[in-house]
């Protein structure tokens, strides 16, 4: 098999494959780490009792409700969708309570809690900008408080029952302070920009606020602040500890105000550290050999803590003893550059060293299209019909991307074809939501590869418009509208085996799509959500317009099993006008996949898609279809192939559906149902790129006929 010329490289250089030496230095970590750990193992390690027999993936800061017995907390990990949750101290018990919308890989959610209300107040869209959510633990109900504030770092301040988080802006670090009832925020103190504040947490009597603060230089001080003065826009801070490069996490108050508890790296293994306040004095409360993360009090002589786990993060129950001893570990970057000094010199110059003004290739306003220029251009096969084309085709772009065209041109010089039909080009031009297409005896390299095919006689002009009418992902209102015309036809634009009874018609569509889906950590598909379709396309047609209505709407709930779910498709068609006409009706059939594809490769999920029959096989002016989905979960392969061409997963899915056509006319109604299944394989090429090869099965049965039956094989590129 062809290998890429970086592993050839590789091999010239080290006289080895990167699989041996990948192998090599997997066996050189473990006796490096096994090291570690047996310096570790020297000194007694911290014991500890499960609170919960499971991991939980990644977790956000925790909370203890001692009149419920209750832990609070955010939790994401693979399989199940990011959520708050409560664990029973007792028994262990895990309890989803709700979603988290844009949840953070590693900490989930700023979460803060309100023990008297019950209020867990938490961020959405965390990677963007945040949203401030409250979810009461009474009520089992959540509402949107603020959004896009950008606020995060969230602690409650149980004096005044106000909350306090950090605002970020411009680079810049605010702490701001939100009151009841949690519709607005006002800024207290902003940093100077190079310093940042977080992890923070105020003591119960509200007179004191810690954090964690960071700085250019890398530095991480623990540092405390008088909430009086922060009230009145003095932000001068008091370093409580100094950790050098080790970053403080997740320090918090005692319950008796007396000391801060939080975790480290200072030892190069994330231990629990105690801080007196009236002592002034740091000291280590553990020695763990994998890591133990994010204390919460549970009582004036035990902690709740997280022992890392190749799973995610164990719920465990530890002393508050001080440890005896903790040795430190052994850091491989640092005796790399022990055995190597010269690596020190092999650091990144200053920006500020950099003249930008030298690197300025122009300037003033920019015009896109007065930019536009050839991307790039190659000789193009196409398939027309059942004939080949062989043409040329031209991209066009301008620099920044506002502006992009493309356009083909073929000749297909089989002489059994008519000569008005063997020459072919199509053009399409996009400016932001916009896009212009015009083809004539339009080709299709796909449709060598059929059963599908998109080539047709004839001419269209098209002219569409897209926009969103709400983008706050994953929730998405879409809205298109878009007018063709077409000339000189002889199959319907959509459905290549229905012959046109008219050779011109107008046709003008508009659409929404309301789509709100979300899946978990290493998911292959989507595991949950509403999409919710509208469309009306018309059909102008000698003077006589053919309106259909069509909605469609899909919801998939997971279960309690990892990265499965099951999905509920329902789709209904109405059309008006003369059902003898093939303008006025809709066509179903088949999976709809190419052998060789490049579209989704799920295609029986498609509302004209009903496996197991031809395609558009399947005719009426009105219609209902739904259809059952169960997505089971992916098998993954660690080590399927050549470093250059492997097998990352396979995906398995279950379905079955049944149409209903001519709904109103009970002689002409007919009744079609299928069961089937379809295996996707995905492999990766040359590392990041992808192909997708299906298989299905389906049959199919009309309401007192035979079976029909129909395999599927496509292979998706890219």
């Amino acid at each position: 098999m062809h290998t890429s010329p970086i592993i050839n490289n590789f091999e010239r250089v080290y006289n080895s494959t990167i699989s041996r030496k990948w192998d090599e230095w997997i066996e050189w970590e473990k006796a490096f780490q096994k090291k570690n750990i047996e310096l570790i193992s020297e000194n007694p390690l911290t014991p500890f009792k499960k609170i919960s027999p499971n991991a939980l993936g990644s977790i956000s800061k925790p909370y203890y409700d001692k009149k419920k017995n209750k832990i609070y907390l955010a939790i994401n990990y693979p399989g199940q969708v990011a959520h708050l949750a409560s664990i029973d101290k007792n028994t262990g018990e895990v309890e989803k309570l709700c979603d988290i919308k844009g949840a953070a890989i590693y900490y989930v959610t700023s979460l803060a809690y309100d023990p008297q209300s019950g209020n867990l107040f938490f961020t959405e869209d965390n990677n963007d900008w945040r949203d401030l959510v409250v979810y009461n633990t009474n009520s089992k109900k959540s509402s949107t408080l603020m959004k896009d504030e950008r606020i995060g770092d969230l602690t409650f301040n149980e004096s005044d029952g106000s909350l306090l988080g950090i605002r970020h802006y411009n680079g810049m670090s605010t702490v701001v302070k939100i009151e009841k009832p949690y519709a607005d925020w006002k800024s207290l103190f902003t940093f100077p920009y190079g310093r940042d504040l977080y992890d923070l947490d105020i003591s119960k009597d509200g007179k004191y606020l810690v954090g964690s603060l960071s700085e250019l230089t890398g530095k991480q001080y623990l540092v405390k602040i008088e909430m009086d003065k922060l009230l009145q826009g003095d932000g001068n801070y008091k370093i409580i500890y100094d950790f050098d490069p080790s970053i403080p996490g997740n320090f918090i108050f005692s319950g008796d105000g007396k000391y801060l508890f939080g975790h480290s790296y200072y030892s190069g293994v994330a231990n629990i550290w105690r801080y007196s306040l009236d002592a002034d004095k740091m000291e280590i409360l553990s020695n763990d050999n994998t890591g133990l993360f994010r204390p919460c009090e549970l009582g004036p002589d035990s902690l709740l803590v997280f022992k890392y786990t190749t799973d995610g993060f164990l719920p465990v129950e530890i002393g508050i003893e001080k440890a005896p001893r903790v040795n430190a570990i052994n850091f491989l970057g640092q005796s790399v550059v022990e055995k190597y000094p010269f690596l020190k010199e092999w650091t990144l110059k200053s920006p500020s060293k950099i003249n930008i003004d030298s690197l300025t290739i122009a300037s003033g306003n920019y015009n896109g299209l007065l930019n536009i220029g050839v991307s790039s251009a190659y000789p193009v096969l196409e398939g027309y019909k059942d004939y080949t084309a062989v043409g040329y085709r031209f991209n066009f772009s301008d620099p920044v991307g506002f502006h992009n065209a493309d356009f083909t041109f073929s000749y297909t010089p089989a002489k059994t074809i008519p000569s008005d039909e063997r020459f072919h080009s199509h053009f399409n031009y996009e400016y932001l939501q916009w896009k212009f297409t015009a083809k004539y005896n339009a080709a299709d390299f796909y449709d060598f590869f059929g059963p599908t095919k998109v080539s047709r006689k004839g001419y269209s002009v098209g002219l569409r418009y897209k926009n969103f009418l709400l983008y706050d992902m994953p929730r998405t209102v879409e809205w298109t509208v878009s007018a063709n015309y077409y000339g000189n036809l002889e199959k319907l634009p959509d459905y290549q085996n229905v012959n046109a009874t008219f050779d011109r018609f107008l046709n003008f569509n508009e659409g929404i799509t309301y789509k709100f889906v979300t899946s978990s950590l290493g998911s292959v598909d989507d595991e949950k959500g509403l999409i919710a379709q509208f469309y009306n396309h018309n059909n102008l047609v000698r003077s006589r317009l053919y309106p259909q209505f069509l909605t469609n709407v899909d919801y998939g709930f997971q279960l309690p099993i990892n990265h499965s779910s099951i999905w509920l498709r329902g789709s209904a068609g109405w059309g008006i006008g003369d059902r003898n006409d093939p303008f006025a009706n809709f066509y179903f059939g088949a999976f709809g996949n190419n052998y060789i594809d490049y579209q989704n490769e799920k295609r029986f999920r498609e509302y004209y898609s009903f496996p197991g029959v031809e395609l558009n096989s399947i005719a009426g002016i009105n219609f209902g279809k739904a259809l059952v989905e169960w997505i089971l979960p992916p098998v993954r392969f660690r080590s399927a192939g050549v470093s250059s061409f492997y097998l990352t997963w396979l995906r398995p899915t279950l379905f079955s559906s049944a149409i209903t056509t001519n709904i109103d006319d009970s002689a002409l109604r007919s009744n079609y149902y299928n069961v089937g299944a379809q295996l996707d394989l995905q492999f990766n090429i040359l590392s990041n790129l992808k192909l997708t090869f299906s298989t299905g099965y389906a049959v199919a049965v009309q309401k007192d006929g035979r079976p029909l039956k129909e395999w599927m094989f496509s292979l998706k590129l890219l």
